[in-house]
């Protein structure tokens, strides 16, 4: 009897494709960071520090439509995201100097408002212009 004879296994390949696209990925990201830091520290005025943050809230404040916050799409993402952008570095700058405590605090509050009645009422406006003028100050 003959045994059947064995068929030649060709060796694996390695896929490089997701290895190519996880490099690009981190070269994109990447990337954005450096460009955000310089962002930040040019629209800054070379300010450092708290101070910096502060600025950069304001920055995102100043650009934030509160009436488009709860819109579908592109302009709702960047609502979005200017929103938590402005609360996160306010509040960064505040644990890093208390002169910027009012700034984060205001935003606090409207921020806390919104998630009681789910719109930015007329008390979330008056804490959204409270934050809006204390960055006119800065």
């Amino acid at each position: 009897m003959q045994q059947p004879s064995e068929v030649p296994v060709p060796p694996a390949r390695r896929r490089t494709g997701p290895l190519l696209a996880a490099l690009a990925a981190g070269l994109v990201i990447g990337g954005a960071g450096v460009g955000a830091a310089w962002a930040l520290t040019v629209e800054s005025g070379g300010a450092r520090g708290p101070e910096a943050d502060a600025r950069a809230a304001c920055g995102a404040l100043e650009r934030f439509d509160e009436s488009r916050y709860t819109d579908k799409g592109p302009a709702g993402e960047a609502a979005l995201n200017r929103w938590g952008a402005a609360q996160a570095l306010s509040a960064s700058a505040a644990a890093g100097d208390e002169r910027f405590e009012p700034l984060a605090e205001a935003l606090r509050r409207a921020h806390h408002r919104f998630n009681s009645v789910f719109e930015f009422d007329a008390r979330a406006k008056k804490d959204l212009e409270r934050a809006r003028g204390i960055c006119a100050d800065l």
